[in-house]
């Protein structure tokens, strides 16, 4: 089945990669910013999240084929790949398997090693919206605080919200399988996976994803890598720290 995208703009495809219980439109900001640098930018919905399929198939395997099935679909070709956290294991997956494709990769604070889970309360809280007596953005967000404190990681998760009818909220994403499969989202790549093509990992100052021991198997697996770090910046860099974040890409892609 093929994505769902919304795409921005005119020239060489860029397509971008969101993060676990994210989806494109987290990324419009920065991609309308991309496009006017001369860019067509695809924001992906990744399966099971956004406007996306559902799928009881969840892992980075098949993540990458998608991605690689919409390019086909699209005529996409030599086109610069970004992602984050998720994403970026995911257009780490494809960059490898399908060099040919990719002219520049840009992965965004995640390394290519394992992660162990670490997501239990923000799936906890959101499995705990009760949408039978849930009939606002607001119950919404006072079922979540329950199990979430941050109110940043709170709006964050309840872009995923919408009106299932005229009287009934839901949320957009998979859940059920988002909740069973989580253990994929930490999965390493394989040691065997390399990409000689030029890429860009960018860490947040304050975010542990990526720390000093990330750089030998950064390097490893992507030999002709920079890596940058982004100031005043956690895990979510491209929204703490967007200036930079794009002067580092542009930089790169220049």
């Amino acid at each position: 089945m093929p994505l769902y995208a919304n795409i921005i703009g005119e020239g060489k495809p860029f397509i971008i990669l969101h993060g676990f219980l994210g989806m494109g439109d987290n990324w419009k900001t920065l991609g309308t910013s991309f496009s006017e640098a001369g860019y067509q930018v695809h924001l992906i919905d990744q399966r099971n999240h956004g406007r996306s399929f559902h799928s009881n198939n969840f892992n980075y395997e098949v993540m990458a084929e998608d991605v690689v099935s919409y390019c086909k679909d699209n005529h996409l070709e030599n086109i610069v790949l970004l992602g984050h956290s998720m994403g970026g294991k995911t257009a780490m997956h494809l960059a490898t398997e399908f060099p040919e494709m990719v002219s520049h990769l840009i992965v965004a604070d995640i390394s290519p090693r394992f992660y162990p889970v670490h997501h239990d309360g923000i799936l906890d809280g959101l499995n705990a919206i009760d949408f039978k007596t849930c009939k606002s953005r607001g119950d919404a967000d006072e079922a979540l605080s329950k199990h979430i404190k941050s109110k940043p990681i709170r709006q964050f998760l309840l872009k995923n919200l919408y009106w299932k009818n005229q009287d009934t909220l839901a949320l957009r994403l998979n859940l059920e399988v988002l909740t069973e499969q989580v253990a994929e989202v930490g999965e390493a790549l394989p040691i065997q996976a390399k990409y000689d093509g030029p890429a860009l990992f960018l860490r947040g100052d304050k975010s542990e994803y990526i720390g000093l021991q990330d750089n030998d198997i950064i390097k490893r697996q992507f030999p002709n890598v920079k890596i940058e770090t982004i100031s005043n910046a956690g895990h979510w860099l491209h929204a703490e720290n967007p200036e930079d974040f794009y002067k580092e890409v542009m930089h790169f892609l220049s």
